[in-house]
Parts: structure tokens; C-alpha cells; sequence
């Protein structure tokens, strides 16, 4: 009771003061309050405006850019948090996030990287909160990163890649496999193109990425053969470059693609096909001959180059050679 009477008088001066004379202020409230012991005796209920501040949270990120994916993302997470500990989020502890994430994690059996993405969103709406003013000092600051292990994720081999060309019954199929083969594309990029947003005589097109930034991506000789072969044997008026099999013939969604690429890979004995291992086959394959890791995160339009570094895996016999070259 004494931290909560605090931290509203708190909150009630940001306006007022400035960082060092809230701290001392902090100081000054605890000394007095350290001999006595505070009860609340006031029926009045409380007004919990914590639905409202994660919609005011949820609104600014939109306009920051967030797809609606990652929004319902968000908001679902802070959500349960809420419903979990049941206070008032401009009450919530250190602790008690500390809890409930141990909470969590005990219940869904999580892995760590599960638990870390929570972490991060937690700590991105209470840093939020404190740069609007609504709460003193984020609960999450405490809260260090989780450290996870680190998997290297398997890409496909040459030989995997054209067993899935040889053995394609459909040309859509594998103009879809040359497409996320050649250029690295995310699949949500791919579904939303256009016949008319691909430049045959440059090889490339301009695709949407997260937060709606477009690029350029580039495509091979053997991609633009294959799917100007499929375009010139379309029945259909659709726009969408990748259509479905069958009449209406509408625009193929992602979970489409997916299941096609599986269904291809279970034909040819070939674990785990799906079209994000395309993405990272491409990163590996790109460092390990040597371009630019700054040309590869534009080529794959990752903001920060960290991120470009997760996806590409650098083959052992390489690190080997470059020690012979450069060290030994």
C-alpha cells in the first residue's frame, strides 16, 4: 500500500519536476511513511483503465507501421498478462511480471525464445507507458533478455532443391519454387504480387515487406523462363501472379503455398520443405560466396543487421579455408 500512495504522488508530479528531484522526492516519501503502517479504509472503487491504455498503445504502433498480424499479436499478449495478474497496469510490479512469466512458462511447457518474445512485448507497451507519462518507471527494465540456444537452422541442399524442380507436376509449382528460391522473398511478399509488378527485361520486382516498405528483389534466367511459361499458359484474368489450380482461380493465400510445398517435399523424402527455409537457403548460400552481409540485409530488407546474421549460416569448410588463408 505504501509503494502504490507513492507512486501516485509520483505520477501526479512528472509534470512538475524533473528526474533528480523525483528521486529525491521518492526518498523523502519513503522516510516518512518507513514508521507507519497504511491501510486503505475508502470504499471507492478504483477505475482500471488498463483495457484503454492498450488500446492507446495498440493505436500508436499502428500508426507506426505494424502489420495487423503483428498487432493482434501484441494485444493478445498484453492481454493475457492483464487477465493473469488482474491489476491495474499502471500498478503492475517487477515481481509480479517475474511470476507470471514463470507462471507461464511452467503451464505451456514454453520454450525460451517463447518466453522472450513476451518479455520483449511486455517491455515494449511499459516503456511506452512511461514515455507517455502514464507510469513512473517501466517493471520490465529489470527483467533481462532470456538467453536462448543457438540452433542452426537447416537450409535446403542443392540436390533437395532440384529434386523439388524435377519432380513438380504443375509449372506454378515450380515457379514458385524458382521465385523463393532465386530472390529470397518473404512468402507474404510473394502472394501479393501482380502480373504487372514483374520487370521480365530486368529480371526483378518490387515487393511490399513488414511495415509496408517496398524494395527490389532480383529473380534468375531459369526463374523468368518458368514463369513466363506459366503466365503464357493461364486461362484466367485474375492480376495476382500465383493463382490456384481451379476455377474461380482466385489469388493463392499463404497457408496454399504451404501446403503445397509440404505436400512436394513428403513426395521427395524431403524434411521440413516450407517457403521460409527458401529465404534462409538463399542468405547461406549468398555469404558463403562471398557478398556484402550490407547488400544481403537490403536484398532480404531486414532493418537491422543482426537479423541478417540469424538467417545465414556459414559452412564449416568455409570457416576453414579462411583460417588456412588468413591465420594458419
Amino acid at each position: 500500500m505504501k509503494e502504490k500512495i507513492m507512486n501516485e504522488i509520483l505520477q501526479q508530479m512528472l509534470h512538475y519536476l524533473d528526474n533528480a528531484q523525483l528521486k529525491q522526492l521518492k526518498q523523502v516519501i519513503e522516510q516518512s511513511l518507513l514508521p507507519y503502517e497504511v491501510n486503505k479504509i475508502s470504499t471507492e472503487v478504483e477505475k482500471d483503465d488498463s483495457s484503454e491504455l492498450v488500446n492507446k498503445f495498440i493505436a500508436a504502433k499502428r500508426i507506426e507501421g505494424c502489420s495487423a498480424k503483428t498487432l493482434n499479436y501484441y494485444q493478445t499478449t498484453i492481454e493475457a498478462m492483464i487477465h493473469s495478474i488482474y491489476k491495474n497496469v499502471r500498478h503492475i510490479m517487477t515481481e509480479d511480471l517475474r511470476n507470471y512469466l514463470t507462471e507461464f512458462q511452467g503451464k505451456k511447457h514454453s520454450s525460451r525464445v517463447t518466453i522472450d518474445n513476451i518479455r520483449r512485448i511486455l517491455s515494449s507497451f511499459f516503456s511506452w507507458l512511461e514515455d507517455e507519462d502514464y507510469i513512473i518507471k517501466s517493471p520490465v527494465r529489470r527483467i533481462h533478455k532470456v538467453k536462448t540456444a543457438s540452433n542452426i537452422k537447416e537450409i535446403y541442399s542443392d540436390e533437395d532443391l532440384e529434386k523439388m524442380r524435377d519432380n513438380c507436376k504443375e509449372i506454378r509449382d515450380l515457379a514458385m519454387i524458382d521465385m523463393l528460391a532465386s530472390t529470397g522473398m518473404r512468402v507474404g511478399e510473394m502472394v501479393l504480387l501482380n502480373r504487372n509488378d514483374i520487370d521480365f527485361n530486368e529480371r526483378e520486382c518490387i515487393v511490399f515487406g513488414k511495415g509496408d516498405k517496398e524494395r527490389v528483389v532480383y529473380f534468375d534466367a531459369r526463374t523468368k523462363l518458368h514463369l513466363q511459361e506459366y503466365l503464357n499458359n493461364r486461362k484466367d484474368d485474375n492480376k495476382a501472379l500465383f493463382v490456384t489450380l481451379k476455377f474461380p482461380y482466385q489469388r493463392i493465400k499463404i497457408g496454399g503455398i504451404e501446403h503445397r510445398l509440404h505436400k512436394i517435399g513428403e513426395k521427395n523424402n524431403i524434411s521440413k520443405v516450407h517457403p521460409h527455409k527458401f529465404r534462409r537457403t538463399l542468405a547461406t548460400m549468398a555469404i558463403d560466396k562471398g557478398m556484402p552481409i550490407e547488400q544481403l540485409q537490403r536484398l532480404l530488407g531486414h532493418q537491422r543487421i543482426d537479423t541478417t546474421l540469424q538467417y545465414a549460416m556459414v559452412k564449416q569448410s568455409n570457416v576453414k579455408i579462411a583460417h588456412k588463408k588468413f591465420i594458419g
